[in-house]
């Protein structure tokens, strides 16, 4: 696939840079950035890691549909500001795990939201993050379908 391919929506391809270790290029429609891990994972840091990528997703999905549900209400909505983390935490409780250890995947989402809102407006935007199509992708059930393709 040329730089000049234009990809179908839904689509991203990720290529190897070769200007670092673990360097990529990331394609997206008609951006084109860097993914990298830092340089305390051997990496140049020449861009977001993969996580970083997948939290930044999370973040700006919420805060869009935020942003589009206020708007649909009319509500004074001035800024939503999304921090998010990610971290790994053996798991406590787990009736499938058996006897091996298990690694809990947490995310902690903290969301800012700024303007002229009660209380009510305040809660119902709260239980609308939830409903932003990343996180239901993220907490629903996943199928990765992984095949090998021969290249160009």
């Amino acid at each position: 696939m040329t730089e000049a391919t234009a990809l179908p929506p839904g689509s991203v391809v990720v290529t190897e840079s070769h200007l670092g270790r673990f360097t990529q290029t990331v394609r997206t429609g008609s951006h084109t950035f860097a993914a990298d891990e830092p340089a305390s994972a051997g990496g140049l840091d020449m861009g977001p890691g993969p996580y970083d990528l997948l939290l930044a997703a999370l973040g700006s999905c919420t805060a869009m549909t935020l942003r589009m549900y206020a708007e649909r209400k009319g509500w004074a909505l001035d800024n939503v500001e999304v921090r998010l983390r990610h971290g790994r935490e053996h798991a406590r409780d787990c009736a499938e795990c058996g006897d091996a250890p298990t690694v809990v995947d947490v995310i902690g989402r903290d969301i800012v939201i700024e303007g002229d809102l009660d209380e009510a407006q305040r809660r119902r935007l709260m239980e609308i993050a939830g409903h932003c199509p990343v996180h239901r992708t993220l907490t629903g059930i996943i199928r990765v379908e992984t095949r090998l393709v021969e290249g160009a």
